[in-house]
């Protein structure tokens, strides 16, 4: 190594040792109590998801705690406060419960088995009131309030949750969802984040590493101290780095995201990234925020070190030429990148670059396209029976589309560019050739080549979806009912000690839409569970006096096709 790389390794070492005074002034700027809010379960702390973690669309919005692969732990009230939001959904945070707290902060309790007595007979009666299993309100403030630690409801496993476990948010006076790390919720950590690689962007006409003008993946060299070097790379213009990186806690060994990301070339800062807060409204920008080709073809997210246009993410929190570098031909330098968890256990990653102008060898790849559509203009696009609106700012950049149709099939580019708002796919089906019109939908299609439903809007013969990402969709006709199956019981029989009544219901192409279930002509409220496909009635919820029972069902699908079901039970 010669003297002048020697100097810059040190520079960037000196410059990551400095006193971090981020903590103390970010805690004081949002006067943050980190002992006002309690750890809502009453056994050890494990992580299965962490704060800002990369997700599919979105950051992940709190902690996601581990339950020991059970249900039914208690959970206790983080802070005083009051019930303000209750919301019950067959998807997403299944039953959640939201608390409002004197500070003006809230807190979220999602992916619960049931609530805890007062609250859960307060639901029910909503459910009743509604005729519905799926519900959100808003209590008063004086309806259901809470003390801190009291119990407030199970853990459970419901809506889009992969096993038991808690998702645990604290939102701030804006309901944006912040670290709840930084309130004193302490999880053992002395294992460094885990860097799993690092690439190179070339990002101006004249850029290019080793005379490549395309991304490319740097060899990373481990040191004895836990760090890494890379191999030294020969560069010229404008340069954008980005990281693949994962943190574990000491109890698990889930891959879950890093809290902090800084680099700097030549000891001068370039980028410092935080992932203390993100509002919901800027989530979505995670596609931008990532190497969104790279993840859709490698399954690797790809953080991108680096600030393009139409990329507002607040967790940028100082960057100088939004951190890229510019190399210059015939000097040395060094990038780095130091890569944090929330305990402070870190990675450092040192780049040495040769300034080297030279010939592009290989050029920048160009998919075959025949439509190009500019950022701030959008399109109206029409390929055979489909026509494709694109709303202007639907995309981070102007984009080279190849868009073509087949009969029945839209091949609406390749899934390797994000889509950031709806586009509307419309279908003219007039010619479409089934006597069962009103059961046409479009849908993107698996790996089999069958659409998979999409929310279809029907106006005569002109049926519409609006998605949010590319491949190739297609029109499908759905003509067969749901299908229903008592699980626990059968028609005429006693069933005087059972606790619940169970139902499969499934559907094997536009997928359930509702349903409907009555006792002796009374609605009564069946729990879905979707991923075990399965209604659950519980005879707690009402007293049912008479002997002989007569039980309905009706399913319906997203085409309209339904199914009924009916039994008679006896109960003593």
């Amino acid at each position: 190594m010669n003297r002048l790389l020697a100097g810059l390794f040190l520079i960037s070492f000196v410059c990551f040792s400095q006193e971090d005074t981020y903590f103390e002034s970010y805690l004081s700027d949002e006067k943050i109590l980190v002992d006002y809010f309690s750890y809502p379960l009453d056994i050890p702390i494990q992580l299965s998801g962490t704060f800002g973690e990369l997700r599919n669309n979105h950051f992940h919005a709190g902690l996601d705690i581990r339950t020991q692969m059970k249900e039914g732990i208690p959970v206790y009230a983080a802070a005083d406060g009051f019930v303000n939001r209750i919301k019950v959904a067959h998807f997403g945070y299944g039953k959640a419960l939201y608390i409002q707290h004197p500070n003006g902060y809230s807190t979220v309790y999602a992916h619960l088995q049931k609530y805890a007595a007062a609250i859960e007979s307060y639901v029910k009666n909503v459910q009743y009131e509604k005729e519905s299993y799926e519900i959100e309100s808003f209590p008063t403030q004086n309806q259901l309030i809470v003390k801190k630690g009291d119990l407030i409801g199970y853990t459970g496993n419901t809506g889009s949750s992969g096993g038991p476990h808690l998702h645990f948010e604290i939102r701030d006076h804006a309901s944006r969802p912040m670290n709840p790390k930084l309130f004193g919720i302490v999880v053992d950590d002395t294992r460094k984040p885990l860097i799993n690689s690092v690439f190179v962007y070339p990002v101006s006409e004249d850029s290019h590493v080793f005379q490549d003008a395309n991304p490319k993946q740097l060899r990373l060299i481990p040191k004895n101290d836990g760090n890494f070097v890379a191999e030294k790379i020969t560069a010229f213009g404008t340069l954008g780095f980005g990281l693949s990186a994962n943190d574990q806690q000491n109890a698990a060994n889930n891959r879950n995201g890093v809290f902090r990301i800084q680099t700097n070339h030549n000891g001068e800062n370039c980028l410092d990234l935080v992932f203390d807060k993100i509002s919901f409204s800027e989530t979505r920008y995670i596609n931008r925020f990532i190497d969104y080709g790279f993840y859709k073809e490698k399954k690797s997210r790809i953080q991108k070190l680096f600030v393009e246009k139409n990329n507002p993410l607040s967790i940028f929190k100082n960057t100088k030429n939004n951190g890229f570098i510019t190399i210059n031909d015939g000097y040395n330098s060094v990038y780095t990148i130091l890569v944090s968890d929330f305990n402070g256990n870190k990675v450092t990653i040192t780049v040495p670059i040769e300034g080297l102008k030279d010939t592009i060898t290989t050029s920048k790849k160009i998919d075959d396209f025949n439509h190009t559509v500019y950022e701030r203009e959008g399109a109206d696009i029409k390929e055979g029976k489909f026509t494709i609106n694109i709303p202007p700012r639907s995309f981070y950049d102007d984009v080279k589309l190849q868009i073509t149709s087949d009969g029945n099939t839209l091949n609406f580019h390749k899934d390797n560019i994000p889509i950031h708002s709806y586009i509307t796919i419309t279908a003219d089906i007039s010619n479409f050739d089934t006597p069962d019109k009103d059961k046409v939908y479009i849908g993107k299609l698996n790996y089999r080549g069958v659409p998979y439903y999409s929310n279809t809007e029907r106006n005569g013969d002109v049926i519409s979806i609006r998605v949010r990402e590319f491949g190739d969709y297609g029109l499908g006709v759905d003509t067969v009912a749901p299908t229903i199956s008592p699980v626990n019981f059968s028609d005429g029989k006693w069933i005087s000690n059972h606790k619940t009544l169970q139902i499969k219901i499934d559907d094997n192409l536009s997928g359930i839409k509702s349903y409907r279930a009555t006792i002796n002509g009374q609605w009564i409220l069946m729990e879905y569970e979707y991923k075990k496909k399965i209604l659950t009635y519980h005879f707690d919820d009402h007293n049912i006096p008479e002997t002989e029972n007569n039980f309905k069902l009706i399913v319906t699908d997203n085409v309209g096709n339904n199914s009924k079901f009916e039994a008679t039970f006896f109960r003593k």
